[in-house]
């Protein structure tokens, strides 16, 4: 039996839209609004468990914590159209220090991080060194 390999993942949300704080404060949500196709790709090859760095775009751009997967994807409750997809998160912690996009284009080990190479995308995959590695640049 293969065991399941943990993925990590990186979601952007304008802070005066849903901020951490937020997601906190409600212990739990659902990741809606995605309409671009790539993205709900994204959403749809996520597993409960996953782990997935919360960043605030426009206002700070900033990654300010860690969520977890809690509820993989399923139809958006927003919308009738078919095509697009949820999952549920919930906050895992907040970062010591968030980590700036500033800090990560100056990081040569994150050059290829999918938030600096295609910077419009709101869900995006992001590789276990990545991850481990924003955790290190926020201590």
């Amino acid at each position: 039996m293969a065991t399941k390999t943990k993925q990590y993942w990186l979601v952007k949300s304008e802070p005066h839209k849903y901020a951490w704080d937020a997601l906190v404060r409600d212990g739990q949500t659902f990741w809606d609004g995605v309409r671009n196709y790539q993205a709900r790709n994204n959403l749809q090859a996520m597993k409960k468990g996953d782990q997935v760095l919360y960043y605030h775009s426009n206002e700070g751009k900033e990654i300010v914590g860690v969520a977890k997967v809690v509820k993989e994807s399923y139809q958006d409750p927003t919308t009738d159209d078919e095509r697009w997809v949820v999952v549920d998160l919930a906050p895992v912690k907040k970062l010591k220090k968030p980590v700036t996009l500033e800090q990560i284009k100056q990081d040569d080990r994150l050059r290829e991080m999918a938030l600096v190479r295609q910077s419009r995308l709101s869900v995006m995959p992001v590789t276990e060194d990545e991850f481990h590695l924003v955790l290190d640049l926020a201590k």
